[in-house]
């Protein structure tokens, strides 16, 4: 009798691959930002991020969410989260390969490379499971802010970068490793920190400087069982000019745990493996950090370094939902071909090839600007290169994963095996955008940039090297001047945004990427401007573009 359940034309998982020899983009990128750097250890881990043991421990880390026990069995308050196993095999590694506060390391900063070598790191891991880079983001964050108080620099700050992870509730000085968050919105203000009521009373001084007491709320306080949190507070009796930056550990110096509320776990769209809390200070120790006031200032330097991991974490995302793509449908068939022999499958393969290799390159372009602060025109490009690359690499994000999901067809929407990768995405893809500052605060954070003179003469400086080289292109560098001075308002601002992001992305390509990378992305994107993918012009080269671009 014949089978009634043969299994054929289905696509073997891609698992058991190294997620950093097969991008060259990023490969060519490392070698035009960071010249000479030792990629060994990329290689490695693309080849643990790529493993299918680790991809177990992301499905699992996914499928079993976080849990929250306020208190015990006696009825003791206990505030803690619980996770899968999974999750701490995924910190562990996180921190293992150095993709908190390791950069900050002296050994590593005299490297020269330590923020690229680390955004590099940080796009593979993100490929393998996004969910707990969150707290790590947030210690990478952090650290420098911590200089602020010298005491607390001191005694945290070598475990801050040590890679290693210990998710013990003790103190920091029994731990080989620490990790630490953020706590800034409250349900009154979102994006508006000035809105606060969080307050904190004086309580002494100690070997950490002032010690304040904090009564109020936090209504997203991501990864509740960091080790130490900043968060902002007002100082009581100083009026509307007291919002200042205070250290809040979970476990005080004398071991007894800190008075930290945690009321409800957030039920959120993705980023499901990470933990993000309402939580309730009720006469909780903190410490000030920096001068009384001096909140939102502070505040803006850490959403900085944040907001570069956003456009490095959506930029890992669109890496792994392409390499999926790919994958597939070089395996899948239908209609007497393989898909990725399609005419139009190929068209938006190619498509996605070329937005995926212009995220990675304008992020790596931004973290080698974190690397070389000490040059002025590194700094002010910092400044203007955060904000698009925020805006631009994470709008896209959300369409480009559903590009890719639809080329597995029904297989992309489920949520099982391997398969269910794709969704995974998708639900991650927003949150880059929404977190640390949403579109129009990126745009608007812009159009502020631009309009002092010094930063948009370094952004004409970075767009030098591309001209000549395509017509439309130079077009649009022309155009941007006016554009800056006469034309762009607030209502406007998300238009400046994305012609300055696709006019650097364009120059950047122009400099690490073969000339049909450059000519089918300024062909597409600067001179029909594109609005859906898979519509590149019939010189575009897509098997050129596909062949770059598939996964080792």
């Amino acid at each position: 009798m014949a089978a009634t359940h043969d299994v054929f034309n289905q696509v073997t998982p891609l698992a058991d691959v190294n997620l950093f020899a097969g991008n060259q983009a990023l490969q060519d990128a490392l070698k035009f930002n960071a010249p000479g750097l030792n990629t060994a250890p990329l290689a490695a881990l693309g080849q643990l991020a790529g493993s299918a043991a680790m991809q177990n421990h992301a499905r699992l880390a996914n499928v079993h969410t976080p849990e929250l026990r306020t208190h015990d069995r006696l009825g003791h308050r206990i505030d803690e989260v619980e996770f899968h196993p999974s999750y701490h095999a995924l910190m562990a590694a996180a921190t293992e390969a150095g993709l908190h506060g390791t950069p900050y390391a002296p050994d590593e900063q005299a490297s020269g490379h330590a923020h690229v070598k680390r955004a590099a790191a940080f796009q593979l891991f993100t490929e393998l499971e996004p969910s707990v880079l969150c707290p790590i983001s947030m210690t990478y964050a952090v650290t420098p802010a911590l200089r602020d108080n010298p005491a607390i620099f001191k005694d945290w700050a070598p475990r801050l970068a040590a890679r290693a992870y210990d998710p013990a509730l003790k103190p920091w000085r029994d731990k080989p490793g620490v990790t630490m968050g953020m706590g800034m919105t409250e349900k009154q203000g979102g994006s508006d920190v000035r809105a606060n009521t969080t307050r904190a009373v004086h309580d002494g001084r100690d070997a950490w400087g002032e010690r304040y007491r904090l009564t109020g709320h936090k209504w997203f306080f991501s990864a509740p069982m960091c080790d130490a949190f900043l968060v902002l507070a007002y100082v009581e009796g100083m009026g509307e000019g007291g919002l200042s930056c205070f250290f809040l550990p979970r476990v005080l110096p004398d071991g007894t745990r800190n008075t930290l509320r945690i009321q409800r776990l957030k039920d959120k769209l993705g980023n499901q493996a990470n933990a993000s809390s309402e939580v309730e200070f009720d006469g909780t120790l903190a410490w000030l950090v920096g001068e009384p006031g001096r909140g939102v200032p502070q505040i803006l330097a850490m959403g900085t370094m944040t907001r570069l991991d956003c456009a490095l974490g959506t930029s890992g995302l669109m890496r792994q939902a392409l390499s999926i793509a790919l994958h597939h449908t070089a395996e899948r068939s239908a209609f007497g071909k393989r898909l990725i022999e399609q005419p139009l499958m190929k068209n938006v393969l190619a498509d996605l090839a070329l937005e995926s290799e212009a995220a990675i390159a304008l992020s790596m372009r931004l973290a080698r600007a974190f690397d070389q602060q000490g040059d002025e025109q590194q700094r002010l490009l910092a400044r203007v290169l955060t904000p698009i690359a925020k805006f631009w690499i994470t709008k896209r994000g959300s369409l480009f994963a559903q590009e890719a999901m639809e080329c597995l067809g029904g297989n992309g929407y489920v949520e099982e095996g391997g398969e269910g990768i794709p969704a995974r995405i998708y639900r991650e893809m927003p949150v880059n955008s929404i977190w640390e500052g949403a579109g129009n605060i990126m745009a608007l954070d812009l159009l502020r940039a631009l309009r002092k003179g010094d930063v948009a003469a370094a952004l004409a400086h970075e767009l030098a090297p591309a001209r000549g080289q395509h017509a439309a292109l130079d077009r649009m560098i022309d155009t941007l001047p006016t554009l800056i001075d006469h034309h762009a308002t607030e209502a406007t601002a998300r238009t400046l945004a994305r012609d300055v992001a696709l006019t650097v992305q364009a120059a950047l390509l122009a400099q690490t990427a073969p000339s049909a990378v450059f000519g089918a992305f300024c062909d597409s994107r600067i001179a029909q401007r594109h609005d859906v993918f898979g519509t590149l012009g019939a010189g575009a080269g897509v098997d050129a573009l596909i062949a770059r671009a598939m996964p080792a």
